[in-house]
């Protein structure tokens, strides 16, 4: 799904939030607990904002459901909604850490009930690191640290899902 059309949606509806945000939150409620519904993601991302359009809420349920499909294949196709690579890099650089953001925010929405191990603290720890990036970078190293930054978080996001397989929560929310 286009980031920018979530993105339009999301703006006409909700203000100050875009589509890379509400990814990474639903992405991180995933992670925690593959069996969250769409609705509590909903209500969680909405935070008592007024009611979303028919179309757009939608849209995101059809968001929603993909990134689960995406996180539970075992081909490795999940990966972040985040602008495409002909966008400005400080754009990209701004979603990422907005998509960084909404990911802590899910997973701790979705209550961890178990210890995580050291690898799992220090990828959190990274995430929330990364919600810090300078958004002022361009030229072909900075390219090159973003790809390489995208890329860790793809393949975090699954040692993360596979960490918490074992102790997930298996009520609906």
């Amino acid at each position: 799904m286009p980031y920018s059309t979530v993105t339009d949606f999301l703006e006409a509806n909700t203000p100050g939030l875009n589509a890379a945000e509400a990814h990474g939150v639903a992405v991180g409620l995933l992670c925690v607990n593959p069996q969250t519904t769409s609705a509590y993601w909903l209500e969680e991302l909405l935070d008592n904002s007024q009611p979303m359009q028919a179309e757009a809420s939608q849209l995101l349920i059809r968001l929603f459901d993909e990134t689960r499909r995406l996180l539970a294949s075992d081909a490795f196709e999940f990966d972040l909604l985040l602008p495409d690579d002909d966008e400005l890099l400080s754009d990209r650089l701004l979603a990422l850490k907005s998509w960084c953001q909404g990911f802590l925010f899910g997973a701790g929405c979705g209550q961890v009930r178990k210890p995580l191990s050291t690898d799992a603290q220090s990828i959190l720890k990274d995430i929330a690191e990364f919600t810090k990036l300078d958004t002022n970078s361009e030229g072909e190293e900075d390219e090159a640290a973003f790809a390489e930054i995208t890329e860790y978080l793809r393949s975090a996001v699954m040692l993360l899902r596979d960490e918490l397989e074992d102790e997930r929560d298996t009520t609906i929310h």
